[in-house]
């Protein structure tokens, strides 16, 4: 007779098919049936964060929730920081829990719905006679909401029989939220009218827009106005039509791509939240530049936004489209007016690549990778001053192909674990990981994961240069001692060996060939690659020389 955990495993099967997790007392049953009973595909991980991480990065690779599991206790507390950056990046995944018995807890239980909630996440806890009910709650929850759940299995209910396993409903999710009513159709007939009057439009999109499926519109609406476009760091390949791209807003930018920014004369702002970083701290448009957000918030998210329209960013945008072909709009020939290209060029540091201290320059670092990669990647950054490199020097063909899973929370560590949920996602792509060694170290329990699930479709670029970046530039240049803020070289290459990958220690561009090599190697006669980068730790990265000039100005 199928137990409560059976019940859990089959009714999420139904909506879920990767889990990733690490097995324990509290979720032994329910991978059992998992395992033997369902069609859903169980990646064990060797931390309980890490299968989170996992499920997150599923999601954003592949816009379909997946599933985490851990036991109780420990392995559950384990799992917080993956679990608030999911809920801080509006990521819906569902966290598989043990829980303290029905009876009440034991000495080392924990009050995990208050610490789920501290976080940002709900818990459902099922019971003998409604856990094929509660799991579809729970999951109904988790896609309307776009926030991780917890589902919770008492310890004591978990291998209880519960009878035949119920049709459970459909979960019932929430369509595209329409603008409504004469409010909303003025304002999308006033953004028309100033769009086909604009001498220099611009389209600003994130990842909100790419969820809504938007991407095809807003390239007939910047084709119809003759708009340049830009992207969030999380909405890189949103347009459909590069040529007119000026790349990533904000911190992540190129200097005259961002200068382009500041001469547009009407912004339209679609599905991107307006972060410190995208809008360079207030900084990125210019007084002069009417701002509209497009956006299904409650309101505008940042003080510049002057107009604001609610609603989803396909519908919206569509909705703009019929007004100015009603108005008989025409292309304002901006954009063929500007060089793009050049717009967009970045300083790519010394012809040879070294850095005034002898070791590597990670600009030329990162330029040489984004030639050698191979053009069908996924890119998953865990969190750093590294980050912008790849953000910078790495083009990716949609935003579903970068994901930076750790950013949300400003956390380090999340890197290693992010690389079987990409690689389960898109079972095709070259996974390509970027981290430093901190945040390397931190997550190195699942360097074997990463190794064992993306295989010869893996390769990891370490920025190794021995130091924590952002805090040697910040804290260091204010004179705090930097010692806490040293890191021993490790060898990166050799840890990569011990678990199967090649591993090549890069200290000059000419290093960086095997990846040239790699790349033509047919996937199943190659293993994973490990270039472990060793840069200078003077280079600072544009967007952190931004926040030193802003913290120097407050």
């Amino acid at each position: 007779m199928p137990t409560v955990s059976a019940h859990v495993a089959r009714t999420l099967a139904q909506h879920v098919d990767h889990v990733f997790g690490v097995m324990g007392n509290g979720n032994a049953w329910f991978l059992d049936d998992v395992e033997r009973a369902t069609s859903a595909r169980f990646t064990a991980v060797r931390h309980e964060a890490g299968g989170v991480v996992a499920a997150d990065a599923y999601f954003r690779a592949s816009g379909r929730i997946a599933a985490a599991t851990a036991t109780y206790g420990a392995g559950f507390t384990n799992t917080l920081t993956a679990l608030a950056e999911a809920a801080q990046a509006r990521v819906p995944l569902v966290l598989l829990t043990g829980d303290e018995p029905t009876s009440g807890p034991r000495p080392w239980d924990v009050d995990q719905i208050a610490l789920a909630a501290a976080v940002g996440a709900r818990t459902y806890t099922v019971g003998r006679a409604d856990a094929a009910a509660t799991t579809v709650i729970a999951i109904e929850h988790s896609l309307t909401y776009r926030v991780p759940v917890v589902l919770a299995i008492p310890y004591d209910v978990a291998a209880r029989e519960a009878g035949p396993v119920p049709e459970a409903p459909e979960p019932a999710l929430p369509g595209p939220l329409a603008p409504v009513g004469p409010f909303d159709a003025a304002a999308i007939t006033d953004l028309a009218r100033a769009l086909a009057g604009a001498e220099r439009p611009l389209l600003l999109a994130g990842r909100g827009a790419w969820l809504a499926g938007a991407g095809e519109a807003l390239g007939e609406l910047a084709a119809a106005t003759g708009a340049l476009t830009a992207s969030t760091a999380l909405g890189r390949g949103v347009f459909p039509d590069g040529r007119y791209d000026l790349g990533v807003a904000g911190g992540f930018g190129a200097d005259g791509a961002m200068s382009l920014v500041r001469e547009a004369d009407v912004a339209v702002v679609v599905g991107a939240s307006l972060n410190q970083f995208t809008m360079r701290f207030g900084d990125l448009f210019s007084p002069g530049t009417r701002v509209v957000q497009v956006d299904t918030a409650e309101a505008a998210t940042h003080r510049h936004v002057g107009s604001f329209i609610r609603g989803d960013a396909a519908l919206v945008t569509r909705a703009l489209l019929d007004e100015l072909r009603a108005l008989g709009a025409v292309p304002s020939g901006w954009r063929d007016s500007v060089g793009v290209a050049a717009a967009r060029t970045y300083d790519t540091g010394p012809a040879d690549g070294i850095a005034a201290d002898g070791r590597l320059d990670p600009r030329g670092v990162a330029s040489r990778i984004g030639a050698l990669l191979p053009a069908d990647r996924v890119v998953v950054s865990d969190g750093g001053h590294f980050i912008g490199w790849a953000n910078m020097y790495w083009p990716v063909a949609s935003p579903d192909r970068m994901m930076m899973v750790g950013t949300a929370y400003q956390s380090i560590g999340l890197g290693f674990p992010s690389v079987p949920g990409a690689a389960a996602a898109l079972p095709d792509a070259t996974v390509v990981l970027t981290t430093g060694d901190g945040g390397g170290l931190m997550a190195l329990a699942d360097l074997e994961t990463a190794v064992r699930t993306a295989g010869g479709r893996g390769v990891a670029v370490v920025w190794n240069d021995a130091v924590y970046g952002a805090e040697v530039h910040v804290y260091g240049r204010q004179g705090l001692a930097e010692e806490p803020m040293r890191i021993p070289e490790t060898d990166f290459a050799a840890l990569a060996a011990a678990v199967g990958a090649e591993g090549v220690v890069v200290r000059t561009l000419d290093d960086l060939d095997r990846l040239g090599t790699w790349a033509r190697e047919p996937v199943g006669q190659r293993r994973f690659l490990m270039l472990d980068c060793r840069i200078s730790s003077t280079v600072v990265a544009p967007w952190q020389e931004e926040v030193l000039r802003v913290s120097r100005t407050r």
